[in-house]
C-alpha cells in the first residue's frame, strides 16, 4: 500500500525562505513509520508503508490519521491523505481527498471507470485530444480498447503504458532519496501588489534562492516556469527553456524577467509568484557555450565568490542591491 500525503504549505513571507524549507522534516516524519519516503517537491511525499501496516497493525486510514495529527501538532502543518496499491492510484486519491481525510483506493476499477482520461498519469493535451477524437474520453473505455489500437494512436511504448495505467497498473516504485526532477520556491505578497518592480523583485529574490540551492547541490536546470497567484486565487502558469542548462542566477533571472512580461499584467492585482526550476541534472554533465564576452565571465566569478561567503556567513550575507533594502 502507497500513501500520497500532500502537505497544506502556506506560502511564504515575502522575504523569508520557500515553503520547501519544511519538507526535508516532513520526510522525517513519516520515516518513523517506513524507509521508503520519497518526496515530490514542493509538497508531497510517496510512502510504501506496506510494512508498517503490517508491523502496527494499523489500516492506511489509521495510520494516515496519526501522521496527520503529528504533523499539525509538530510543525502546524495540516495535509490530505491518499491510499492505493501503487504511486499512481495514491496520487490520485490525494487530488480527491477533502481536507481533514483519507481516500483509499480499495477498487482501482471502479475508482478509474468514469474518469476523463486527462486525470490519467502521462496524458497530456495533445494525448487527450487524440483519444478523445476517437472517443477515448473516459479511463474506462481506454482500459476496454484493444492494445493494438492504443497503440496505433500514440505509439507502441506509450500505449502499452496508457493501456496499463487504464486498468490501475503502475510499475513505478517509491524510490527513496531520489533526486527530484524540479524545485521550486514561491513569495507572497502582504497585500496584493499592483507594482511590477515589486513583481519583478520577488523573481529575482526567487532566481537568486533557485540558482544558490541548484549550485550548492551541483545541480542545473533546463527550464523555469512562472506561476502568478492573483487576488481571486486564479493563477496562471508559463514555462520557457533556457538557451543551455545552467543555474547561472543571471541567465534564471533574464529568463523570469521575459515570462513575466509575457503576461501582460498590467493592473493585475497579484498575491504571489512562484518559481520552478525543471529538468533538473548533475552540472558535470552540462556543457557551458564558451563566449569571448568579459562580462558574463566576471559575473560567474563574482558569483562563485558570493557563494563561498554564503556558505560560510549565511544565504543573505550577500544580496543583490536591490535586495538589500
Amino acid at each position: 500500500m502507497i500513501l500520497c500525503v500532500r502537505f497544506r504549505l502556506e506560502p511564504a513571507p515575502f522575504e523569508s525562505g520557500g515553503a520547501e524549507a519544511v519538507l526535508p522534516r516532513l520526510v522525517e516524519l513519516l520515516g518513523e513509520f517506513t524507509p521508503v519516503v520519497e518526496a515530490t517537491p514542493p509538497d508531497t511525499l510517496l510512502a510504501d508503508v506496506r510494512g508498517a501496516l503490517r508491523y502496527f497493525g494499523w489500516t492506511p486510514t489509521e495510520l494516515a490519521s496519526v501522521v496527520r495529527v503529528r504533523a499539525l501538532a509538530l510543525y502546524g502543518v495540516d495535509c490530505v491523505v491518499g491510499a492505493g496499491p501503487n504511486p499512481m492510484l495514491a496520487r490520485m486519491a490525494a487530488r480527491e481527498a477533502r481536507p481533514g481525510a483519507t481516500l483509499v483506493v480499495d477498487d482501482p476499477a471502479a475508482f478509474l471507470r468514469d474518469r476523463p482520461v486527462t486525470v490519467l498519469d502521462g496524458v497530456g493535451r495533445t494525448t487527450a485530444r487524440t483519444l478523445c477524437a476517437y472517443g477515448l474520453d473516459s479511463i474506462g473505455r481506454v482500459a476496454d480498447a484493444p492494445l493494438a489500437v492504443l497503440q496505433r494512436l500514440v505509439g507502441a511504448k506509450a500505449g502499452r503504458e496508457l493501456g496499463e495505467r487504464a486498468r490501475g497498473i503502475d510499475r513505478t516504485p517509491v524510490v527513496p532519496n531520489a533526486l527530484s526532477s524540479s524545485m521550486a520556491a514561491e513569495r507572497s505578497f502582504v497585500r496584493d501588489e499592483l507594482d511590477p518592480s515589486a513583481h519583478r523583485r520577488a523573481l529575482l529574490s526567487l532566481t537568486e534562492e533557485l540558482g544558490l540551492r541548484m549550485r550548492t547541490e551541483g545541480q542545473v536546470c533546463r527550464s523555469l516556469a512562472v506561476t502568478v497567484r492573483y487576488a481571486d486565487r486564479s493563477t496562471t502558469v508559463r514555462t520557457r527553456t533556457l538557451p543551455e542548462p545552467t543555474a547561472h542566477a543571471a541567465a534564471l533571472t533574464a529568463l523570469a524577467y521575459a515570462i513575466h512580461e509575457s503576461f501582460g499584467l498590467q493592473r493585475a492585482r497579484v498575491r504571489g509568484i512562484a518559481l520552478r526550476a525543471e529538468g533538473l541534472a548533475p552540472a558535470e554533465g552540462a556543457a557551458h557555450q564558451l563566449t569571448f564576452d568579459p562580462a558574463d565571465e566576471k559575473a560567474r566569478r563574482i558569483e562563485a565568490v558570493a557563494d563561498r561567503a554564503r556558505a560560510k556567513f549565511g544565504p543573505r550575507a550577500v544580496l543583490p542591491g536591490s535586495l538589500a533594502a
